[in-house]
């Protein structure tokens, strides 16, 4: 009997992660059923419970790989010198993701998934664990990144560097909310809206 290769292993299950994130992002997770899911892919049920037991399982997978492309694409772009200000290191960054096709979904698809991962982490303490150690490891990539602003002189602020890098995420996370919701939601705005809001003078409020 033939030997199955990884690159085999690893495209198969690449084709049902893909397929299951299709109809997770059209119906719902409640609304999708492991018959959804296999007529999707294509597959028997026997080839795909092979990878994955059961459909929780296929949403834990799914949410580990969303996470990680959106946290890798923080990473990344924090590690960069000298650092992009904030305006274009979001539009950046969050126009690269959303771009990017993750599980073969385009731009609100993809973000009204990601909407509806981050509410089932509410019921789910495996998603919950997973979303918590994704947003930790923001948060130190982006308090790392407010280190690197102050020594290239760019903020002069004393604000502590974690409220920074929340509010930075905060502002991530309403960015794909309202692409999910309304669509047409072009990285550029965000630029601009944080341009203009970092350009204001406080000399001028007093």
């Amino acid at each position: 009997m033939a030997r199955v290769s990884q690159e085999h292993l690893d495209a198969r299950r690449r084709q049902i992660l893909d397929g299951a994130a299709r109809c997770f992002a059209r119906n719902g997770f409640h609304g999708t059923s492991m018959q959804d899911v296999l007529k999707e892919v294509g597959l028997s049920a026997g080839a795909v419970y092979r990878y994955f037991p059961g459909k929780e399982d296929i949403i834990a997978a799914i949410t580990e790989e969303t996470f990680a492309a959106i946290r890798g694409a923080f990473e990344e772009a924090s590690r960069m010198t000298p650092p992009p200000t904030p305006d274009a290191l979001l539009g950046r960054v969050l126009g690269g993701v959303l771009a990017g096709e993750v599980h073969g979904l385009e731009r609100r698809s993809f973000a009204a998934l990601v909407v509806q991962l981050w509410s089932e982490t509410l019921r789910d303490e495996r998603l919950a664990a997973l979303l918590e150690d994704g947003y930790a490891t923001m948060r130190v990539a982006w308090a790392k990144l407010v280190d690197a602003y102050r020594s290239a002189g760019i903020l002069v602020s004393d604000v502590p560097g974690d409220d920074v890098a929340r509010t930075m995420i905060a502002t991530a996370q309403g960015f794909i909310v309202q692409e999910a919701l309304f669509g047409d939601v072009h990285p550029e705005v965000l630029e601009n809206g944080l341009c203009g809001l970092m350009s204001m003078n406080p000399q001028k409020i007093s």
